[in-house]
């Protein structure tokens, strides 16, 4: 059995708001090293943004510093497919260089995967990836609905590998897989496909160490495992268990269960520096399995609907984001798709009326602009936001002109790096070049009240009425100015998608 560690990367989006910075990861990295991980899941999902939205931080300096202290351990990354790192399409050429430079930084397994699990969205990163000679992980975004079943899965897993997948990771990102249902995927998928199996999960549901179990017994190739300090509630199995579990067996992982021990108790040190930005979710959480959020955005959710006296309304917005789901043609939930969903179910809520404001977002991905949707939308919500329209039904990357050269005509003396960094996120980007290397001012005062995640600005202006009476409600730097007052997801217009930042779950 292989391990993938995930400590660097999503054990602490899950757990500490992706807050980890560069110099609390540098110490333990020569012990990392000489551990015997198949791979270390270090860059990609949400710490991209986190870098240059909070911390100061130069992401690309980050693969290199570890890189320096890691030279014998594969880096992984997550990548949105046509997303890349951000919130909305990106041309091909964008996708071309992005992964270029990636590749240049340090990474060498890039996971890629599709919010709708559309393949259109992933040949473009598929085909930069093999270009530079790395090695692609093709991903299946799991989740469970009346429109998915495990054909569909096995199929999308048997097209992965025919794109040219090196391995096919399953994703698990809200901890839906249950133990048999993991068991049977599994074996279904190694009955038709050659290519190593990766499985990923989260414990949010109390799955996780039971799915794992029935996955390794299904003949799963390789484990995503968090060290034990950083697992478990909305985070993952932990290493050393795994690790202890397989010991002496004929899936042994061959790792040295004391090191992996000294490795956990560093990262426990460390998560204590964090603590302000935890997630008040430690347990278990099974209603997750209806409302299929993933518990990163519910612990955000939960946390900003209490700081503005709106906590009533949670019980609202988590039934109304599977009746969105469905509305919407059940796609699965992570980013972007989750946020779009929650965005919709939000407004639904607080303006008393279902779809009485409809978030630009919702009408995008009901045009096609995300991709095709697995079921079918509905109707009468189609057609209000069509209008006689026709969706898009190409790949929705075809419609987008290049951009590179517009940008570094725009940037002459800006490096490529930073010319991706403003690319995926224009409106932070000037504020990061700024700031760049200082110390980032919430970590200033460890003592300091927990600062809310705060997504970009994004002034829209609706005109609502309820109860007879007409409100103008402002939704800006993702706040609900009106009545009922709440605080909601707004989107980063400026990148053309749903940028709920802290709400991303992947």
């Amino acid at each position: 059995m292989l391990i993938t560690e995930v400590a660097l990367r999503d054990a602490h989006q899950s757990l500490l708001a992706t807050r980890m910075r560069t110099e609390d990861m540098l110490p333990i990295a020569e012990r990392m090293d000489k551990a015997g991980y198949w791979s270390v899941e270090m860059w990609g999902g949400a710490t991209f943004d986190s870098c240059i939205r909070f911390l100061n931080e130069d992401p690309w300096e980050r693969v290199r510093q570890l890189r320096q202290r890691m030279p014998n351990t594969r880096f992984q990354m997550l990548l949105r497919g046509q997303n890349l790192l951000g919130y909305r399409h990106y041309a091909d050429d964008v996708v071309y260089r992005f992964v270029e430079l990636a590749a240049s930084a340090g990474i060498d397994v890039f996971r890629i995967f599709d919010a709708l699990n559309d393949v259109r969205n992933l040949e473009t990163a598929i085909k930069a990836v093999k270009k530079e000679g790395k090695h692609v992980e093709g991903t299946i975004s799991y989740t469970t609905s009346p429109v998915h079943n495990v054909k569909m899965f096995v199929d999308l897993a048997v097209e992965l590998e025919r794109m040219g997948s090196d391995t096919i990771c399953i994703k698990d990102m809200a901890g839906l897989l249950a133990p048999e249902a993991a068991y049977e995927l599994i074996s279904e998928i190694k009955n038709k496909v050659k290519a190593p199996l990766h499985l990923h999960s989260h414990c949010t549901s109390g799955f996780g160490n039971m799915t794992y179990l029935r996955a390794i017994q299904a003949g799963v190739d390789i484990l995503d495992c968090a060290t034990s300090s950083l697992s478990q509630g909305t985070a993952h199995p932990p290493t050393e268990t795994i690790v202890a579990m397989l010991k002496g067996t004929e899936r042994d992982t061959g790792m040295d269960l004391e090191n992996l021990i000294e490795i956990g108790k560093y990262f426990g040190e460390v998560r204590k520096k964090y603590k302000k930005f935890e997630s008040s979710f430690t347990g278990v959480d099974v209603d997750i399995l209806k409302s299929q959020i993933p518990g990163g955005m519910i612990s955000n959710l939960e946390s900003q609907l209490k700081q503005q006296k709106a906590y009533d309304k949670l019980d609202e917005v988590m039934h109304e984001i599977p009746r969105v789901r469905e509305d919407l043609g059940y796609p699965p939930l992570v980013t972007p798709t989750s946020q779009i969903v929650g965005i919709q179910a939000v407004l639904n809520v607080v303006t008393r009326e279902r779809y009485k404001v409809i978030a630009n977002e919702t009408r995008e991905i009901i045009r096609g602009r995300y991709g095709k949707l697995p079921g079918e939308v509905n109707e009468e919500l189609k057609k209000r936001v069509l209008k006689g329209e026709q969706p898009i039904t190409c790949r929705p990357a075809d419609v987008l002109e290049p951009e590179m050269d517009k940008l570094k005509a725009r940037f002459p003396d800006m490096s490529d790096e930073d010319i991706m960094v403003y690319a995926l996120f224009p409106q932070v980007a000037p504020k990061y070049f700024e700031n760049r290397g200082k110390a980032a001012p919430e970590f200033a005062d460890e003592d300091a009240p927990v600062q809310p995640h705060q997504p970009p600005p994004m002034p829209a202006t609706y005109h609502i009425s309820v109860n007879g009476k007409t409100y103008n409600v402002v939704v800006e730097n993702g706040y609900v100015k009106g009545h009922p007052i709440v605080k909601v997801p707004a989107p980063d217009s400026a990148n053309g998608g749903a940028a709920v930042n802290g709400y991303s779950d992947c």
